[in-house]
């Protein structure tokens, strides 16, 4: 098939303009493997771009559940994140749905020339308009008409000619695999090395995924040996003297295990906020004050570095959606926290609704603040909430300098809570707002909720103990 391209003229020059190639490459990839991997990287040679995919719940596949899909968005970009020409897109994790074809090209035409990555038993029997494609996609005769189809052949499996779509490129691979084998072998304790790589197969371990029917959030585990990209301020005196240990060891971000954070919560933050989607786990050392998210440096120095005893904890993330003065929304993740605040001296007038149920129709005060419960310990409990251990099932709702209702303070909401928080007055009373100290501008609304893709694994040392921490807070120690 040959693509159309545009004329672009430059004075007395013109030049032809190929579209960019963009394959879409959607699966459950539950969980993905190093096939999938060999596949998105061939695919990576062949197009622009390929968007890697991965599914949200699907009603025909109920094993697409089995894990929380967090750990699978973990996965996906631990397996496919660095792959040359390769995007992975976690939009039907982050909203919970499953994007069909006929979506995705409408999403993605404008972008360029869209392939729709197909395994060759999709197209089997298109000759006949018996194809899966023709008789089970949504629009699927519509697509098979007019889209482009990058169609896999894998080894064993023969693709007839006659069976293919009219607009086809097929792809040989020579790479075997399969979700269902892995999830098999993990089941039942075997090993899967190989099968998926390196990184994802400590991932799977670390957290018992396919394994246990709940996953954990933490787990007891070792850095020994493990290579490390480190971050810190060298203009800081304290930071530079704690870091300086360290020099000489460690690697460039793409070779790194984990990254070692030496500096305050801030500095964790900063590199939370720049290194997420990477999916190695993050060890602070703290040079700061509190340090409610690092490591005190008497436990760091009191054995070797990288330390052989540790606990991993996966902490969510928020997900945050804001509504700009004119209309717009603008999307975000924080680790911490992310809140609205008067940007004039008239004081805010808000209204919150949890769960779409109206819950304070006037909330007069400085602003509000949302907060995950490794956040609870920073400006949420300077504005007067408890502080939560970072692994409890709960996040926060806090107001600041809360006028009316006069006794309202804070709520403590569960996981799977949604708030919204707008203007009741934007012209006159206008909000600014903050993810993570991080400036937003000038916004009328915020709408939160506990992330479904989005999180962070922090590594403690084994004696860390955050509870002492929380406790000597409460109790003013």
């Amino acid at each position: 098939m040959k693509s159309s391209g545009r004329l672009h003229s430059h004075g007395l020059l013109a030049r032809w303009v190929m579209p960019k190639r963009i394959a879409i490459f959607g699966g459950s990839f539950n969980p993905p493997g190093s096939h999938h991997a060999a596949i998105a990287t061939r695919l990576g040679q062949v197009f622009d771009e390929v968007r890697v995919i991965p599914c949200g719940p699907r009603p025909d596949k109920p094993v697409t559940d089995s894990v929380p899909p967090v750990y699978r968005a973990a996965l996906a970009d631990i397996v496919f994140g660095g792959l040359p020409n390769v995007v992975v897109d976690l939009s039907d994790f982050e909203q919970e749905t499953f994007t069909r074809n006929h979506e995705l090209q409408t999403r993605f035409e404008t972008q360029g020339e869209v392939w729709h990555v197909v395994g060759g038993d999709l197209v089997a029997g298109g000759a006949r308009g018996e194809s899966q494609i023709q008789k089970t996609w949504q629009r699927g005769e519509e697509l098979w008409q007019r889209a482009c189809f990058a169609v896999l052949q894998r080894p064993g499996f023969t693709v007839e000619a006659a069976d293919l779509p009219p607009h086809a490129e097929v792809i040989e691979l020579v790479v075997e695999g399969s979700s269902t084998l892995i999830r098999e072998h993990l089941s039942r304790g075997k090993c899967v090395g190989g099968l998926v790589p390196p990184r994802a197969e400590a991932y799977l371990a670390r957290y018992g995924l396919y394994r246990a029917p709940v996953p954990g959030n933490w787990a007891r585990g070792t850095l020994e040996d493990a290579k490390f990209f480190l971050q810190a301020d060298a203009s800081n005196p304290k930071v530079s003297e704690l870091s300086c240990s360290l020099d000489g060891r460690h690697v460039a971000a793409e070779h790194a295990d984990f990254i070692s954070v030496v500096g305050g919560d801030g500095a964790m933050l900063r590199s939370i906020r720049e290194h997420w989607r990477a999916r190695r786990p993050f060890f602070g050392i703290n040079a700061g004050h509190l340090g409610f998210l690092l490591n005190a440096p008497e436990q760091v120095n009191a054995n070797a570095f990288p330390p052989s005893d540790v606990i991993f904890r996966q902490m969510p993330m928020l997900f945050l959606e804001f509504e700009d003065e004119q209309g717009q929304r603008l999307t975000a993740h924080g680790f911490n926290d992310a809140w609205l605040e008067r940007a004039t001296s008239q004081s805010a007038w808000l209204e919150v609704t949890v769960n779409d149920v109206l819950r304070i129709p006037k909330l007069v005060s400085d602003g509000a603040l949302v907060a995950t419960a490794a956040g609870s310990t920073a400006y949420a409990r300077s504005m007067g909430a408890a502080p939560l251990l970072a692994d409890t099932p709960a996040w926060l709702l806090v107001g600041s300098n809360v006028l009316e209702p006069a006794h309202w303070r804070s709520a403590l909401l569960s996981p799977d809570t949604t708030v919204t928080i707008r203007s009741l007055d934007p012209k006159r009373r206008p909000l600014q707002a903050y993810v993570d100290g991080l400036s937003m501008g000038r916004v009328v609304a915020l709408h939160a909720r506990l992330s479904r893709a989005a999180a962070a694994e922090l590594v403690f040392c084994a004696s860390h103990d955050m509870a002492e921490k929380i406790a000597a807070i409460q109790f003013g120690a």
